[in-house]
């Protein structure tokens, strides 16, 4: 038998209030506000889009130091409407970031996020630089043409039969068409269609993640969470994110005296390395470490380790700076 590797998380703690905010558009954010209220904030990303923030995550900052803030983005998680998209894009996340911001009474934080959760933050903190102190980021998703195209095509090569189940939607168009097929399937009043679609558009990314295992992950039954994830991540994808291709680059000076430190799996195939390496290339304050033995998701224990000791890390180039 063998035994999981030990955690290096810390341990688990509860929220110390968590809030129901109400913002435009009929949404309503989950907001966990957790560890020591005097600490230094910071702010945790979820991915997707479409994810949602869990336990685990208020875990990779130590709560003696730390007052970490987690919510779920619009259409997420605990927040509702669930799956909602109207009045969703990202103009308005960074707006609801500002709002649980001033709400909580923070001046400025520190920003932690994973995949798209990393684009969301490069997005806020170049609208908000004057309300950030610095930049954690793992698994470099930029919404670029090139990475987009990566996903649903370059990625045949390795997934031709997860790929081809994806595209039996709309065989032989683009990637584009495809994806406009998918929220056309995902929203329609046929409950059981919509099941099926964010079934299989979940399974892709599944197949992705699980590469270099054993079996790949067979297309399941969506229950209420997974297609809410699936139309909002579909929703974004539709419209590259809500941002211009190369704006996130293009805009990095806005950013580039804040100290950032980012980390890659080598072997992350959803999000390719690359990415984080051009990024890294024009940031003058920030460290690239790539973690070899890891992929894409943060709970690789190498991967895993790397974040709580960047938590760490920063937190005493914080405090050597105050």
């Amino acid at each position: 038998m063998t035994l999981p590797e030990p955690t290096s998380l810390y341990p688990p703690i509860e929220p110390r209030q968590v809030l129901s905010l109400p913002v435009p558009a009929g949404h309503r954010l989950h907001v966990e506000d957790c560890g020591h209220p005097e600490g230094v904030p910071v702010l945790f990303l979820h991915g997707g889009p479409g994810s949602a923030s869990k336990p685990d995550h208020r875990r990779y900052f130590d709560p003696r130091h730390y007052r970490v803030v987690l919510f779920d983005q619009r259409g997420c998680g605990r927040s509702t409407p669930l799956g909602g998209v109207d009045g969703n894009t990202t103009a308005h996340l960074i707006d609801d970031i500002e709002r649980i911001r001033n709400h909580l009474g923070v001046s400025r934080w520190m920003l932690f996020g994973g995949s798209w959760g990393s684009t969301l933050a490069l997005a806020y903190a170049q609208t908000h630089p004057d309300r950030v102190r610095a930049l954690i980021l793992r698994g470099i998703f930029l919404a670029s043409r090139p990475e987009l195209d990566w996903y649903f095509t370059g990625l045949r090569q390795f997934l031709p039969e997860a790929w081809e189940a994806l595209f039996r939607v709309a065989p032989g168009h683009s990637w584009e068409r495809l994806v406009a097929c998918y929220e056309t399937l995902l929203n329609s009043a046929d409950q059981a269609q919509a099941r099926r679609a964010a079934a299989d558009w979940n399974a892709y990314e599944s197949a992705i993640m699980s590469i270099g295992d054993n079996a790949l992950p067979v297309s399941g039954v969506a229950d209420d969470a997974a297609l809410a994830r699936a139309r909002v991540q579909v929703h974004y994808l539709a419209r590259g994110c809500f941002l211009r291709d190369g704006e996130l680059l293009d805009n990095l000076p806005r950013i580039a005296h804040l100290p950032a430190i980012l980390l890659h799996g080598r072997q992350d195939f959803v999000c390719p390395p690359v990415t984080a390496w051009e990024l890294a290339r024009r940031w003058p304050h920030a460290r690239l470490s790539f973690v070899e033995q890891a992929r894409h998701a943060a709970s690789h224990p190498a991967l895993e380790r790397a974040l709580v000791a960047a938590a760490d890390e920063m937190l005493q180039r914080l405090a050597a700076a105050d």
